[in-house]
């Protein structure tokens, strides 16, 4: 092949060849009458393992040192482009997949770092979930209210907000410890704190929303085992107590 179908096959410039040519990287095996560099399957092959080391980062230097040193194999080599661009390729993903967190998480209002997160979430990433809640929930009212709000939120406000969380579930459990049952008065006021709470800082909670969100807690295991985290069998007490006290309220 001429020094111009090499160079458009391997989408690099002639300039280019003609340097490695110069400084003995890849050179020809002659010339066409005309003068023109002519490069058989050899010259091509061993472009090709130069350009693999090249998009690696490897200096012109360094290449010619690998290939050109005693007992080097194509075969061994290319296996070593491999596993090093597999390498390469994960960290990439990683960082696609970061960037789109990190943006997803800014447009959806949550402006914290991954470590401020974590602090605030205990390990939880709301943003993993984001997909799943915008294609159950993103053409109602409810779920473009709540976005609105947390879109000003502060670290210090889901701080607070995590606060508030804490303290519905202590006086839960506190009621659970006692063997107080879930239908009580006690228990299904807390659970009205609980819709109030969900109402002050995500959208107008409703207590048909709320028993839908009460049995959301106990059929998906994500949830349950996020709400049990703060004691077993919290997420079903819960339930039953958004559920007794949505009766109540239907009942005047």
């Amino acid at each position: 092949m001429t020094v111009g179908t090499v160079a458009r096959l391997a989408g690099i410039s002639v300039r280019t060849l003609h340097h490695y040519d110069e400084i003995g990287l890849v050179s020809p095996d002659g010339h066409s009458d005309a003068g023109y560099r002519m490069y058989s399957r050899r010259n091509i092959e061993r472009l090709q393992e130069v350009l693999f080391f090249r998009e690696l980062g490897m200096g012109l230097a360094d290449i010619r040192q690998i290939i050109e040193k005693p007992g080097y194999t194509r075969g061994t080599t290319l296996e070593s482009h491999k596993e090093q661009l597999i390498a390469q390729s994960s960290r990439l993903l990683a960082m696609v997949d970061l960037i789109d967190r990190t943006v997803n998480a800014e447009q959806k209002g949550i402006n914290m770092t991954s470590e401020e997160m974590l602090e605030v979430f205990d390990g939880f990433d709301p943003v993993e979930y984001q997909a799943e809640a915008e294609n159950r929930w993103g053409g109602t009212d409810a779920y473009a209210q709540s976005n609105r709000r947390v879109s000003s939120y502060t670290k210090q406000d889901w701080l607070n907000l995590k606060g508030e969380a804490r303290a519905l579930d202590e006086k839960l459990l506190a009621l659970m410890a006692s063997g107080i049952a879930a239908d009580s008065i006690e228990a299904m006021d807390i659970a009205e704190e609980h819709r109030v709470h969900i109402t002050k800082w995500f959208y107008d909670c409703t207590p048909q929303v709320h028993v839908g969100l009460g049995s959301m807690y106990v059929t998906d295991p994500r949830f349950q085992k996020n709400i049990d985290k703060a004691g077993e069998g919290l997420a079903q007490y819960l339930s039953d107590a958004i559920a007794a006290n949505s009766e109540r309220s239907t009942r005047g």
